[in-house]
């Protein structure tokens, strides 16, 4: 099979690079971010942009002409951008998990495939979770096996960030009488793949997600990628998925952080009691801004550390490591996820009444925090690491993404 392109059309970018590309796309991305959430405006152009700056392709292996971008460089990436906008930063997501089955679970025709397409420009998404089912792990779409020695695919799919601007949609589906689950990687515009713009979350408003309707769309075998084996072997697979997710919350956390504080500076008067001339100078209001400073302080530094962790595992697959990287990450996430919530909460409390005008859309930062960190409940994770710590009882491998 043809690939769209066999030589790179955007840069190939090395990890200095990169944090100096993804930090100047922010500082623009943040300008209209706002405004964007407040009309659910989608960032088409601002998504185009991202593409063509090379970082999509940062983790493309060196074998296929990419620059094998390690896991904290991508998580950092990912966290720079969701401090200007966590829609952009979740799109491309699952872009990079998938990215990393590919490299795991692909077999070479597809690698080459997948990687030059991405070399050239081409995005993934996602259609992983189901509208309907008995419980949330239930699969119900079918990849059927067809005379052709192909597959035929139907099903519908919710929840699939990224699929309205994907040149890729990777698909969870599971093959009758298989007990293992597959990814089957379609195109948008194949014959039989509809993506639905339907989402209505409170928050994460422009993050490109909907529904995917796939009708009898035809897969070749090359484009079916078996998932279980990657996840429940010790690759690091749900760690690294789940380390980005942390790179999102502290990017909100950071965000949020940066215009309370421009907002306190500029807009908020101070308090009569404290007897000073500007919001900046009042001592109660110095004193939470400090403590929310060393709260995003701490998630920032657990993401680097769980992003050690992960880099680990993948360039030296084993058990221990695999269990080292999941729990450093779902400690990571705890704290990420207490640290997005304060924030976006507290940035209220420090701002004072002007900063609920619903002009200044500062509620945002609260409504993306608050719908991206229920992906994947970190009660739970308390659980995990407990146990491990009592008994040495290995946490669970999932892909969750």
């Amino acid at each position: 099979m043809t690939s769209i392109a066999t030589v790179p059309q955007v840069p190939v970018l090395d990890a200095a690079h990169a944090s100096r590309v993804a930090a100047d796309l922010a500082g623009r991305f943040a300008r209209e971010a706002a405004d964007r959430d407040l009309h659910r405006r989608l960032p088409e152009r601002e998504i185009e942009e991202l593409s063509d700056s090379g970082l999509l392709a940062l983790a493309v292996p060196t074998e296929f002409g990419g620059a094998g971008a390690s896991a904290a460089t991508v998580a950092d990436v990912i966290r720079t951008l969701s401090a200007a906008d966590p829609n952009i930063g979740q799109i491309p997501h699952s872009h990079f998990v998938y990215l990393n089955l590919v490299r795991l679970a692909g077999g070479r025709e597809l690698q080459q495939r997948i990687y030059s397409d991405v070399l050239a420009g081409a995005r993934l998404g996602n259609a992983q979770s189901e509208l309907k089912g008995p419980t949330a792990l239930a699969v119900a779409t079918r990849l059927t096996p067809s005379d052709d020695g192909g597959y035929r695919l139907s099903g519908r799919k919710g929840y699939a960030t990224g699929a309205l601007f994907a040149t890729w949609i990777p698909v969870l589906a599971t093959v009758p009488g298989a007990e293992e689950e597959v990814v089957a990687f379609v195109r948008h515009d194949a014959h039989g793949v509809r993506v639905v713009d339907d989402w209505d979350g409170l928050g994460q408003r422009t993050t490109a997600s909907g529904q995917v309707h796939l009708e009898d769309v035809v897969v070749a075998d090359e484009f079916v990628v078996p998932r279980t084996a990657a996840i429940r072997g010790p690759f690091g697979y749900g760690a690294y998925a789940q380390l980005l997710h942390t790179a999102i919350d502290v990017g909100i956390a950071q965000g949020a952080l940066v215009e309370a504080v421009e907002f306190v500076a500029t807009k908020s008067r101070p308090h009569h009691e404290a007897g000073v001339d500007r919001a900046v100078d009042d001592p109660l209001t110095i004193q939470r801004v400090g403590e929310l400073d060393v709260t995003v302080r701490a998630a920032y530094a657990l993401l680097r550390e769980a992003a050690e962790a992960v880099d680990a595992v993948m360039a030296e697959p084993g058990e221990q490591r695999a269990t080292e990287a999941t729990l450093a990450v779902a400690a990571a996430k705890i704290v990420a996820t207490d640290a997005s919530l304060a924030v976006s909460s507290g940035l209220f409390e420090i701002s004072g009444t002007r900063s609920v005008a619903r002009s200044a859309n500062l509620d945002r930062h609260w409504r993306n925090a608050r719908t991206h960190t229920v992906h994947d409940p970190v009660r739970w994770k308390y659980q995990h690491l407990g146990r491990y710590r009592l008994t040495g009882q290995q946490p669970p491998r999932t892909g969750t993404l």
